[in-house]
């Protein structure tokens, strides 16, 4: 990656694969250091490999047990002695259909990871190390939680969430930690890929940039909100979707 040393030091979940790793790389390639966190052990392990052992340490564990949250900032701590940024990637969409025949069980699943553990993260660093010496968090929402989202709903409904909480965060924990989200359209990662796989250029069709989004494109915005260059950003939304709310008027 780089020999250069920012200092810095970042909780990603999610960030075995797809945008959660995305985000890790492009920190990582910028001079920070990474904590990851994700349920596969051994997609972790690997996910460091890449990053890089001197740069990465990976926690497995599931995004909304608290027992975990609170592992996965204590290891940082250790390994890196700070927490500066905090990116709440971790996410879960495990159903497709109305929201008038949601199963609530499934509703509470995709709430619990989505938005309960953002914010059981966000404490979890807030205390550790972002109260006293400032740092930056950055939610990983969705285009879904900005419009109606037909056949994920429940997953729209939990990335609105997930704005709102950016603007309750960002109000909260001014001035010393700035809190933005992201908003992405489709990103090519295995999480997405029922929204793609076997009608790509359907899919493409409406977008103004002419693709889906990757990982990289998504790991940039994060990098920025993460920086010096925005630390006069705060509470906000930045959509990133290669154009497709440009279709969005009459």
């Amino acid at each position: 990656m780089t020999t250069q040393d920012s200092g810095k030091v970042a909780l990603v979940t999610g960030a075995s694969r797809g945008i959660g790793y995305g985000i890790a790389e492009a920190l990582v390639a910028r001079g920070d250091r990474v904590v990851i966190t994700g349920r596969n052990e051994e997609a972790l392990k690997e996910a460091v490999e890449r990053l890089g052992a001197d740069r990465a340490v990976g926690v497995a564990g599931k995004a909304h047990d608290e027992a975990h949250q609170a592992v996965a900032v204590e290891r940082a701590m250790e390994a890196f002695g700070r927490v500066d940024y905090l990116v709440n990637n971790a996410g879960t969409n495990p159903v497709f259909g109305p929201i008038a025949e949601l199963d609530l069980a499934v509703a509470r699943k995709v709430f619990e990871t989505n938005v309960i553990s953002a914010l059981g993260f966000a404490q979890q660093t807030w205390k550790a190390w972002q109260k006293e010496n400032g740092g930056a968090i950055v939610n990983i929402a969705s285009v879904a939680g900005l419009g109606a989202s037909p056949f994920v709903g429940a997953y729209g409904i939990s990335k609105a969430a997930m704005v709102n909480l950016t603007l309750q965060l960002a109000h909260e924990l001014a001035p010393g930690v700035r809190v933005n989200a992201i908003a992405p359209a489709v990103v090519k990662t295995k999480f997405a890929a029922a929204l793609y796989e076997g009608r790509e250029e359907e899919a493409v069709a409406s977008y103004p940039l002419g693709r889906l989004g990757v990982p990289e494109d998504i790991g940039g915005a994060a990098a920025f909100l993460l920086s010096d260059a925005a630390g006069w950003v705060t509470g906000q939304t930045l959509v990133v979707d290669g154009g497709l709310f440009l279709n969005a008027g009459v």
